[in-house]
C-alpha cells in the first residue's frame, strides 16, 4: 500500500513546498516536470521557491502524454542526478513524473493545477502507447501539494470533469462487486467504502460546487485524493474504474480528443447505472448541477459513436470483468443510450 506522507490542500500552500521537501529529507537536486502552459501558471514559481530555499531544481517541459516524454524525463533525471521529481500541472505532467520516478527509483511530488481527475494521487499513469490511451502501473506521490487558489482559476470544464471522474466510482464499485460474486475476484470492503463515500459526497454537494470558488476546488480535490487512496488500498484502480471507464476508453479509440476523460466517464456512469438497474437519474442530475455534459451532443459526440463504444467497450482490458463483459448487442446499447437521454 503506497500512500502520500504529506497532503497539503488550501489557499497558497504552494509556498510550503520547500518546507515540505525539507521535511521529507529530499536531496537538493530536483527535476520539475511541467507543460507549456502550466510552466507559467506554476512551474516558474516552483523553480524560484526551491532555488531560494537552497535546492537545485531543473525544469523539463513536456507537451504530450507519451512514453517518449517519460524517456526524456528519465534521461534528464539521470544526467542531473535528481533525487526527486515534481509533476506540476495537469494530468500529463503528473503522469509522466509518476512513471519516470518509478523508473529512476526516486520519489515524486504531485502539484496539480486542476481538479480534473483522480490521477493526482493514484499509482496509475495514463499515457498514449502505439496511438492508444493506456493505463500503466506507476508510483504514488510521496506528497501532494494542491493550492486551491491556483486550482480554482482553472477552466470550469476541468472541475466538472473531475466531478465526473469521482461520480463514476458508483458504477466502478458495482462492477467490482459483480466480479467478486461471479469471478471470485478479490474485494476490499474498506477500499470500496472509501471510494463510495467520495462519490456520494460529490453527488450530495453538487449544487454547491461552482467554478472559480476555492471552497469548491477544495471539495473536489479532497474527493479526488480520497479516490486515489482507495485505489492504493485496493492495490489496483478497481475502486474507481469499471465499465464506465471501458466506455470512456472505447470512445477515445473511436473519436479521440472530442471530450475530457472525466466527461466521458460521467456519460458512461449514467448508462452503466441504468444497466445495473440503479438510480441513473441521480447521477445525471448531479452531473447537470456541476456543469458536466449529460448528452452526447453536449460532449461533442456523435450518437452512432456512442452506440459503437457501448458495443465494443468489453474489448478494453478484458481481464477486468464488468457488467459489459458478456457484450451488449446493438438493440440493448441503443436502448441504454436512449432511455437515459444520452442520445
Amino acid at each position: 500500500m503506497e500512500l502520500p506522507r504529506i497532503v497539503a490542500v488550501g489557499s497558497g500552500v504552494i509556498l510550503e513546498l520547500p518546507e515540505i521537501c525539507a521535511d521529507l529529507l529530499l536531496k537538493r537536486r530536483g527535476l520539475i516536470i511541467t507543460g507549456p502552459r502550466t510552466e507559467d501558471v506554476v512551474g516558474k514559481a516552483i523553480f524560484e521557491l526551491l532555488e531560494d530555499a537552497g535546492f537545485q531544481p531543473e525544469t523539463l517541459i513536456c507537451s504530450a502524454s507519451k512514453l517518449e516524454e517519460v524517456d526524456r524525463a528519465e534521461r534528464l533525471g539521470q544526467e542531473i542526478g535528481a533525487g526527486f521529481l515534481i509533476g506540476a500541472g495537469g494530468g500529463r505532467s503528473i503522469d509522466i513524473a509518476k512513471l519516470a520516478s518509478l523508473r529512476l527509483n526516486i520519489p515524486f511530488l504531485s502539484v496539480p493545477t486542476a481538479a480534473s481527475h483522480d490521477g493526482i494521487c493514484s499509482s496509475q499513469a495514463s499515457l498514449t502507447v502505439n496511438g492508444e490511451t493506456t493505463s500503466l502501473p506507476a508510483q504514488s506521490p510521496l506528497a501532494i501539494v494542491a493550492d486551491t487558489k491556483i486550482i480554482s482559476q482553472a477552466p470550469a470544464r476541468l472541475l466538472a470533469a473531475g466531478c465526473g471522474d469521482i461520480i463514476s466510482n458508483y458504477t466502478a464499485i458495482l462492477d467490482w462487486q459483480l466480479a467478486h460474486r461471479l469471478r471470485n475476484e478479490e474485494f476490499s470492503e474498506y477500499a470500496s467504502a472509501l471510494s463510495g463515500m467520495t462519490a456520494r459526497m460529490i453527488v450530495e454537494l453538487a449544487s454547491d460546487i461552482r467554478p472559480g470558488l476555492e471552497e469548491s476546488a477544495k471539495i473536489v480535490v479532497k474527493a479526488l485524493i480520497s479516490s486515489g487512496v482507495a485505489m492504493s488500498i485496493a492495490g489496483s484502480s478497481r475502486p474507481a474504474s469499471g465499465s464506465e471507464h471501458k466506455f470512456a476508453h472505447a470512445m477515445n479509440r473511436i473519436a479521440p480528443g472530442r471530450a475530457l476523460h472525466g466527461e466521458l466517464c460521467g456519460l458512461g456512469t449514467i448508462m452503466m447505472m441504468y444497466l445495473h438497474g440503479g438510480d441513473w437519474k441521480m447521477i445525471k442530475s448531479a452531473l447537470l448541477q456541476v456543469g458536466a455534459p449529460t448528452t452526447a451532443a453536449e460532449a461533442g459526440l456523435e450518437a452512432e459513436n456512442v452506440i459503437e463504444a457501448m458495443i465494443n467497450a468489453h474489448e478494453i482490458r478484458p481481464e477486468r470483468y464488468t457488467i459489459l463483459d458478456t457484450g451488449l448487442n446493438r438493440i440493448a446499447a441503443v436502448r441504454a443510450a436512449e432511455v437515459t437521454g444520452i442520445i
